[in-house]
C-alpha cells in the first residue's frame, strides 16, 4: 500500500502496460531536448552574431545564461513536483522550454535572446530531474536498470549530434530553425503528458525553503558562471576569484543553514547513505575526467587531422551506436559483477581508452578511430547508467525528490566543472600558435592523457561501495564462500 500522506494517481503495480512502454519514451524525448540545446547552438555562434549585429564574444552570454539558468532552478524541482505533481511540473517544463524555443527563434536583439534562452533553461531545469523522479516511482527497483539504461541513451546522443544538426541547419536553412525545431517536438511531447504521464504528488508538503534556494541558487548559479567564462579574457584573475570566493561562501552558507532546518531545500544528510554519496560523488569526479572529451576530440580531429566539422561529428556517431548496443547487456552485466564490480573496473578502462585516445595521430587509419570511439561509448553508457541508477537504491520513496534534486545539480555543475577541466588542460598542454598540427596533436594528446589519469583516480569514490550495494537494482546477489 502506499503511505497515507501519499495520493499516488497509480503506482508500479497498477499503470497499464500502454503507459509503461510510452512513459521511457516520453522521458527519454525530453532528455533529448534538454542535452540537445547545451551543444546545438555552439556551431552557429557565427551565423548568429552576424545576424544579430553583435561581436561573436558577446555570444557567450547566450550559452552562458541557459547554463545559469538551469543550475539555479533545478534545486527546486523536487520540490516543485511534491507541492504539484509530476505531471503538472513535467508539463509545464516542456512548456516553457518550447516557449522559450519560440520566443528564441523570433528574437532580433541579443538582449531578447539571452532572456529568452533563461526561459529556456527554466523549463529545461525541471525536466531531467521530474522525468527521472517519475521513472522512480512509476518502476519498481528491479525494472529500474532497464529503464534508465533506456532514457539514459538520448542524454549521451545528443552532445554527438547537437555540433553536426546546427552545422547543417546554418548551413541549409537558417540559424532561427535550432529553436523552431523544438516545438513540433514539444507539442507532442505535451499531449503524450496529459495521456499518459501519471501524476505523484504529496498531500502535505513542507514549506519551500525560500532562505536556502537564495543561498544554493545565487552560489550554485555563481559558480556555474564562473566556470563557463573559464579561461577567457573578460575577466581579470583577480576578479575572477572574487566571484569564485564569492560563490564558496555563500554555498558554505547554506550549508550552515540547511543543518538548523527540518526541511531544507536539499537533504544534505542523503550523503550519509552510502551508495547515494558513492553514485553522486563519483559521478562529479568521473565527469571531471571524462567530461573534456567532446572538445577535444573535435578539436583533435578537425584542427590536428584537418577533417571537416562533418567527418569529425560522423567520427564520433559511433559512440552513439554503442551506447544503444550496451543496453542490451547492461543488465546482465550489474546482474553478475554488481555495482562495485562494474564501477570500480569501467572507470579504469574509461581512463585507459582516454589516454588510447592519445595514440591517434595522422598515419592512424579511420577504422582505428571509429573503433576507439565505438568502444568509449559502450563504457561511458554503462558508467552514466550505472551511476544514475545507483542513485535510487536505498533511497526510501520519501526522499526521492530530494535525491533526484541533488542529483542533477551535481550533474549539471559537473559538466561545466569538466570544460573547465578541458580548458585548462587545453591552455596549459596546447600552444598559443595553431599554424603547426603536428604540435597541435601533441599538446592534444597531453591533455587526453592528463584526463585520463584523473578519471583513473575516481575509481577511488568507487572502492568505498561494497560488494552487494545496489543489490535490489542490479539483482546482484554476492556469493557466499564455498558456493
Amino acid at each position: 500500500m502506499n503511505p497515507p500522506d501519499r495520493p499516488i494517481a497509480a503506482s508500479s503495480s497498477t499503470l497499464s502496460d500502454a503507459t509503461k512502454r510510452i512513459l521511457p519514451w516520453l522521458v527519454a524525448v525530453a532528455f533529448f531536448m534538454e542535452s540537445l540545446d547545451t551543444t546545438i547552438l555552439n556551431t552557429a555562434v557565427p551565423a548568429i552574431s552576424s545576424a544579430l549585429g553583435v561581436g561573436p564574444l558577446s555570444m557567450k552570454a547566450v550559452l552562458a545564461s541557459y547554463t545559469l539558468s538551469l543550475a539555479v532552478f533545478i534545486p527546486i524541482s523536487g520540490w516543485m513536483a511534491d507541492r504539484f505533481g509530476t505531471r503538472r511540473v513535467f508539463a509545464s517544463a516542456i512548456g516553457l522550454f518550447t516557449l522559450g524555443s519560440l520566443l528564441c527563434g523570433i528574437s532580433n536583439n541579443i538582449h531578447l535572446l539571452v532572456a529568452c534562452r533563461l526561459l529556456q533553461g527554466c523549463g529545461g531545469s525541471m525536466m531531467v530531474p521530474v522525468g527521472r523522479l517519475t521513472l522512480v516511482r512509476a518502476f519498481a527497483k528491479s525494472e529500474l536498470l532497464r529503464t534508465m539504461s533506456f532514457v539514459s541513451i538520448p542524454a549521451l546522443v545528443a552532445p554527438m549530434l547537437g555540433p553536426i544538426a546546427g552545422g547543417l541547419i546554418v548551413g541549409y536553412l537558417h540559424w532561427r530553425f535550432i529553436f523552431f525545431l523544438n516545438i513540433p517536438i514539444g507539442l507532442a511531447g505535451l499531449i503524450l503528458v496529459y495521456l499518459h504521464l501519471p501524476d505523484y504528488r504529496e498531500e502535505n508538503t513542507h514549506p519551500l525553503d525560500v532562505v536556502g534556494l537564495i543561498l544554493f541558487g545565487s552560489g550554485i548559479g555563481l559558480l556555474s558562471y564562473v566556470l563557463e567564462i573559464f579561461g577567457e579574457h573578460t575577466l581579470s584573475s583577480r576578479e575572477m576569484s572574487g566571484l569564485l570566493a564569492m560563490s564558496l561562501v555563500l554555498l558554505v552558507g547554506y550549508g550552515i543553514h540547511s543543518r538548523s532546518l527540518e526541511f531544507p531545500l536539499l537533504e544534505i544528510k542523503l550523503f550519509s547513505i552510502r551508495t547515494f554519496r558513492a553514485a553522486v560523488s563519483g559521478s562529479f569526479f568521473t565527469r571531471l575526467g571524462i567530461g573534456g572529451v567532446p572538445f577535444l576530440l573535435p578539436l583533435l580531429y578537425q584542427v590536428g587531422l584537418g577533417f571537416t566539422p562533418i567527418q569529425s561529428g560522423l567520427l564520433v556517431m559511433p559512440q552513439a551506436l554503442a551506447a544503444m548496443s550496451m543496453k542490451v547487456i547492461m543488465p546482465r552485466l550489474l546482474r553478475s559483477v554488481g555495482y562495485r564490480g562494474v564501477l570500480v573496473s569501467n572507470t579504469v578502462i574509461l581512463g585507459v581508452l582516454l589516454m588510447v585516445f592519445a595514440t591517434i595521430g595522422l598515419r592512424t587509419p579511420v577504422w582505428a578511430i571509429v573503433l576507439q570511439a565505438f568502444l568509449y561509448g559502450g563504457f561511458t553508457s554503462l558508467q552514466y547508467t550505472s551511476m544514475n541508477t545507483l542513485v535510487y537504491a536505498d533511497i526510501t520513496e520519501q526522499d526521492t525528490s530530494s535525491a533526484s534534486s541533488i542529483a542533477s545539480t551535481m550533474q549539471q555543475m559537473s559538466i561545466s566543472f569538466g570544460v573547465a577541466i578541458a580548458g585548462l588542460a587545453t591552455a596549459f598542454f596546447i600552444p598559443t600558435s595553431h599554424s603547426n598540427p603536428a604540435e597541435m596533436i601533441h599538446g592534444i594528446h597531453k591533455a587526453l592523457i592528463a584526463l585520463g589519469i584523473l578519471t583513473i583516480l575516481s575509481t577511488i569514490v568507487f572502492r568505498s561501495l561494497k560488494s552487494g550495494d545496489g543489490g535490489d537494482v542490479s539483482l546482484y546477489t554476492v556469493p557466499h564462500p564455498g558456493g
